[in-house]
């Protein structure tokens, strides 16, 4: 069954070109198959062995073929292009030439960086493409305590066997992810950091502590948390630092790309509400669907958390203004917003909200309570921020 991504590209894909990165599975391919009109007229899958081997021999090939076809101005789709980055230079020229759009997938940028190759000199657009979302599984039989489970990844939440399928994903492709990269040889070493960092996830990262925990060096941590980030598999929430009157910390916080992912490298069962991990789950959802609408409708907006020495702390900021607490409690009583109310002495926080469990929206203190899909519907319509 195929469920119809939210992401629209064809606009983009009118005016220039474009890449479209992601995690592997979270629908790259289905999505250019089944939505991207008019279809490309060209597509070059470089999973396909034969065809990547040819290619790395002489990129020109890719010139050759597209030139003996005459093609102008249409759409041209080549699939994991990190695999194969000395292609840019040849799409290059063939934007400049023949008008072509190229849509570029990947699942990783940190090749295309690490090679110094030709990023289209700017001709090219970026966007991300993240696991399901809220709104696209909404006329779905939509489960919070399902997504927690097998996590938003489409083959994932979609399966009839999600723990194997997570297993084989954390187990085999996430060491063998890192092992592509050539950064490392010591691959039990970083399933045990996997396994370290899921256990932070949603909080502040510590270099020095993690280190400590699985035996390596603060400086392999941190490239390796580098190498997350880089290959989309993980984000890096900055922090709000432009609080006047209480002085904020300045140190990120770390969030993975699914939460199902983070089930299974914990060992976890399933995720209930009033269990010790639904907080961090529900708050670890809450980001993913801001980033995820961001990166689909918002580019460019700014996202972080505020945390003051004094230990105040607001779970999401968008833009410096939009000041954001997730709380998984289905009663929320002033003692929940000690934060917000701290935070709202700076003059320049427009609104403050809470995401909840409660059943009905209100307005309590002048702060805006909301139930999670409730806030959530008026993300995606776009009445949060303006």
């Amino acid at each position: 069954m195929y469920i119809k991504r939210i992401l629209v590209l064809e606009k983009l894909l009118s005016e220039r070109s474009l890449f479209l990165l992601g995690p592997r599975q979270t629908g790259k391919s289905s999505y250019i198959k089944e939505q991207i009109q008019p279809a490309p007229s060209l597509v070059y899958n470089l999973l396909d062995r034969n065809l990547l081997l040819r290619l790395l021999a002489d990129p020109t090939i890719l010139r050759q073929e597209i030139e003996a076809r005459d093609l102008k101005d249409c759409i041209i789709c080549v699939d994991e292009i990190q695999k194969c980055p000395e292609l840019l230079d040849e799409i290059h020229m063939l934007i400049e030439s023949r008008q072509i759009r190229f849509l570029l997938t990947g699942s990783s940028a940190r090749k295309l960086k690490r090679a110094g190759t030709n990023l289209l000199g700017g001709r090219g657009r970026r966007r991300t493409m993240h696991p399901f979302c809220y709104m696209e599984l909404k006329e779905h039989n939509f489960s919070l305590e399902k997504a927690m489970y097998r996590g938003l990844l489409p083959p994932h939440y979609l399966s009839l066997n999600p723990e194997e399928d997570l297993d084989a994903y954390t187990n085999l492709y996430l060491t063998e992810e890192i092992a592509a990269e050539g950064l490392t040889r010591n691959l039990p070493g970083f399933s045990r950091f996997l396994q370290t960092i899921a256990c932070v996830n949603t909080q502040i990262i510590n270099y020095t502590n993690i280190g400590n925990d699985i035996q390596l060096p603060r400086q392999t941590v941190k490239l390796w948390f580098q190498v997350i980030i880089d290959t989309l598999l993980g984000f890096e929430l900055q922090p709000y630092t432009a609080t006047v009157k209480r002085k904020a910390i300045e140190t990120s916080k770390f969030y993975f790309f699914d939460m199902g992912i983070v089930r299974s490298l914990r060992r976890l069962n399933i995720i209930t509400p009033g269990s010790a991990d639904f907080g961090e789950f529900f708050e670890h959802f809450i980001f993913m669907e801001l980033k995820t609408w961001i990166d689909y409708q918002k580019p460019g907006t700014l996202l972080n958390y505020w945390r003051s020495k004094s230990g105040f702390e607001v779970d999401f900021l968008l833009d410096g203004k939009i000041a954001i607490e997730v709380k998984a409690s289905t009663i929320i009583s002033t003692k929940h917003m000690k934060g917000l109310k701290a935070l709202r002495e700076e003059d320049y926080i427009k609104r403050s909200i809470i995401i909840c469990r409660e059943s009905r929206p209100r307005l309590l203190d002048g702060i805006e309570i909301y139930p999670w899909d409730y806030f959530l519907d008026l993300l995606w319509n776009n009445k949060i921020v303006n």
